[in-house]
């Protein structure tokens, strides 16, 4: 793996964010620059890099700057300073149910998901059985999704973002969705697809034992600071406080 190229490279990446005190605040700063706020740093000059095929957990406590560097990963938001480069087709567990239209179909969101990820019709159509039949909505499937529970829509998320042939899988908790059995199966396929697909995961999470399964590399975070990056075992115990 040592051979592999980079896929994800950030170098000296900074991302301030500004606070204000309100609503009214924010949108009043749109037509002045006089208006208060202060300011926040979520991530201080973080650089890592990661190889095709590598496995790495982040770790962090809430607000560590974890979830700041998946969205600029995916191009949710975008560095202050500094440089990130991104090489290959990026599948996120964020939102689960990001991308959906509540007024189609689970079959038609299907089709637009796969279409905001970058697939054609063509590709889609040949991946559109697995997707429902991994989904498990059943008759649900040609049913508007607004009509769907929370967790089936959830489903139906999970088994687009895990079945449009990722090269770089995000994960962000998001194996915690639906029931026990629905939960090992969605393990069970993100292991599969990194075993046999060479797929990148980056796994963000704080069940270390999750962790452990899938990663041999952990970074950890702390108030917007890489403290660690190295061996997932040693990345625990940091995290933990054992160290």
């Amino acid at each position: 793996m040592c051979n592999n190229p980079v896929v994800i490279d950030f170098e000296n990446v900074v991302k301030r964010y500004k606070l204000y005190k309100n609503d009214k605040k924010r949108f009043m700063a749109i037509f002045s620059k006089k208006v208060s706020y202060k300011n926040k740093l979520a991530v201080n000059n973080v650089s890592f890099q990661i190889k095709k095929g590598e496995s790495v957990a982040i770790f962090g406590k809430n607000g560590a700057g974890k979830s700041t560097i998946l969205k600029m990963i995916t191009g949710v938001t975008y560095p202050t300073s500094g440089s990130i480069d991104v090489k290959g087709r990026v599948s996120a567990l964020l939102e689960l149910t990001s991308g959906f239209d509540p007024e189609l179909t689970g079959r038609e969101n299907i089709y637009l998901k796969g279409q905001l990820c970058g697939l054609t019709n063509s590709e889609i159509s040949k991946l559109e059985d697995i997707i429902v039949d991994f989904a498990e909505v059943d008759e649900y499937i040609d049913q508007p999704v607004r009509s769907y529970s929370s967790g089936m829509k959830a489903r139906l998320g999970f088994a687009v973002s895990v079945n449009i042939k990722p090269e770089i899988l995000i994960v962000d908790e998001a194996l915690s969705v639906g029931d026990k059995a629905f939960r090992e199966k969605c393990l069970k396929k993100v292991k599969e697809i990194i075993e046999n697909d060479g797929v990148t995961l980056l796994f963000v999470t704080h069940s270390t034992g999750t962790a452990k399964k899938f990663c041999d590399r952990g970074i950890v975070m702390k108030s917007g600071k890489m403290t660690f990056d190295g061996d997932i075992a040693e990345a625990i115990e940091i995290y933990e406080g054992k160290k």
